[in-house]
């Protein structure tokens, strides 16, 4: 039986996944009081570096929009950050440390798009973002992600809508923005994020493939350099707003995601 603990704010948080949409909900359930850890990969592989707890795998510590996040190598060191206000970021593909730690709150938030092994007995509170998860049999909340007017809400029942394979529209570009390689390789940076460009500069390379702007803009999002990928992999984005500055600020569709956990959380436990 749940057990309503949200007004002591003694909540444990375990997220999997610390990319873009998994630090944009560990910075919202930090700054309103909850307790976060996220487990990530050996080598992430996020875009948005700038605003990505990940980074923290390669730089020990990340600082988005006044959060800190620093890596941790076991549950000592996760419970010694929870209590400094930093969040805890830990190596651990295939979250181990669920069973030590013991999170009221697990959230899926690999984006992965796809069915997983997740299950309502993980927690307290099991919450799945976008397509992949059911709402009310493989987990207890789903939420939306798609850009639509429903992007942020959640589901107690059913399935969030199929992922659309269409990019964010930002001034008026979609599949333009995007950066992906036709072959496999290492990726290897030209110009790096935050860098004002103009279409038909080579951005990037992975092996002999260059790989062009077809926009002006920034370069808001480019994958680490050094990293291998496979043929078809997203490798960066540019925004057409000349701005150096939004590489380093939550973009509005992770705020909202983000908005809609921390809406599900207290709906679960003030219901």
């Amino acid at each position: 039986m749940r057990q309503n603990k949200f007004f002591s704010m003694d909540l444990k948080v375990l997220i999997k996944g610390a990319g873009e949409v998994g630090s944009a909900v560990a910075h919202k359930l930090t700054n309103s009081g909850f307790k976060v850890c996220l487990t990530e990969i050996d080598k992430p592989l996020a875009i948005h570096r700038g605003t990505a707890f990940s980074e923290t795998v390669w730089e020990k510590e990340k600082l988005v929009e006044g959060v800190t996040a620093r890596l941790a190598y076991n549950e000592k060191e996760v419970f010694d950050l929870w209590n400094k206000g930093i969040v805890a970021v830990i190596v651990d593909p295939i979250t181990k440390i669920k069973n030590s730690l013991e999170p009221d709150i697990y959230i899926d938030a690999t984006m992965l798009k796809k069915k997983t092994s997740i299950e309502k007995s993980m927690a307290d509170l099991v919450i799945g973002l976008g397509p992949g998860f059911t709402a009310g049999e493989d987990v207890h909340i789903a939420i939306e992600t798609n850009n639509t007017d429903l992007i942020g809400t959640f589901l107690i029942n059913g399935k969030p809508q199929e992922d659309t394979k269409i990019p964010l529209e930002v001034g008026g570009y979609t599949f333009q923005r995007v950066l992906r390689n036709k072959k496999e390789g290492v990726f290897k940076i030209i110009l790096d994020m935050g860098t004002i460009i103009s279409k038909g500069d080579v951005i990037a390379e992975v092996g002999d493939e260059l790989l062009f702007a077809e926009i002006s803009g920034v370069v808001r999002a480019l994958m680490r350099d050094g990293v291998f990928v496979k043929e078809g992999t997203k490798l960066g984005e540019v925004d057409p707003r000349p701005d150096p500055k939004l590489c380093n600020i939550i973009r509005a569709r992770m705020r909202t995601i983000a908005g809609g956990v921390l809406e599900a959380i207290l709906f679960w436990y003030n219901k």
